[in-house]
């Protein structure tokens, strides 16, 4: 009997929660295949069936995570378009990967849970453009006026992460410095992003609901190119 693509992705799933957990746990130097398919209740080569490689199960571990983090992204942008203006959208996209485990050890490059991982080419598509925001997204912003008026999407290919992954990683180098809740430090990056790449005045309400269902778009088609990364053809099912 073929066994049904619902029954698959469950079983995808318990493997990639048992990933995730001992990842988490034990950091990925020690997590083994065939201890993930013990604590998957599977065997190692069901394991295989899924992912050809440990890296490959890693990397669909965190576009999971990235799955779920833009789910959230869209349901806000859903409820309220003002979301889709840079600085709201990184401000909660900051929020939600650093509320994220896996997601915060990838973002702040955590070598004591990833390890050699971070080195892998199987981790970069979690650090893309396309993730952070893409030249699709930027696109949109510039066309309805939500840049300034200077700049090209092309313009934000450094600055842009420059700015995000210095607020991401700059914890470490700043000892003496008092502490900032999560909250906090979002509400700072959204503000440089504001100043730095948006227009002085804020755009109208119309402006930004005007811009909202070609962004959503985006951003659902970023959240099935994941899906995808994370279940294979099985993602089409869910």
């Amino acid at each position: 009997m073929t066994e049904s693509q619902p029954g698959r992705i469950d079983r995808a799933d318990r493997i990639l929660d048992a990933a995730k957990e001992l990842l988490l746990r034990w950091g990925y130097r020690r997590v083994t295949i065939d201890e993930i398919a013990r604590h998957a209740g599977v065997g190692k080569g069901t394991v295989y069936l899924h992912w050809r490689s440990r890296e490959q199960l890693f990397f669909a571990v965190g576009a999971r995570e990235a799955v779920a983090m833009l789910t959230a992204v869209v349901a806000a942008m859903r409820q309220d378009p003002k979301e889709i203006a840079l600085h709201r959208y990184m401000r909660r996209f900051f929020l939600e990967a650093m509320s994220r485990p896996v997601l915060r050890a990838i973002f702040t490059r955590d070598s004591d849970v990833l390890d050699r991982f971070l080195s892998s080419p199987a981790r970069r598509p979690l650090q893309s453009s396309k993730l952070l925001a893409s030249r699709e997204y930027l696109g949109v912003l510039a066309d309805n006026g939500l840049l300034r008026a200077d700049l090209r999407p092309a313009d934000l290919d450094y600055t842009l992460p420059a700015v995000v992954f210095g607020f991401f990683g700059i914890d470490p180098f700043l000892a003496d410095a008092v502490e900032l809740s999560l909250p906090d430090k979002a509400d700072q990056l959204a503000d440089t992003l504001r100043h730095a790449f948006e227009p002085a005045k804020p755009p109208p309400s119309a402006r930004l609901a005007a811009a909202a269902p070609p962004v959503i778009a985006i951003f659902d088609g970023h959240t099935d190119d994941y899906r995808r990364a994370a279940y294979g053809a099985s993602a089409d099912q869910r």
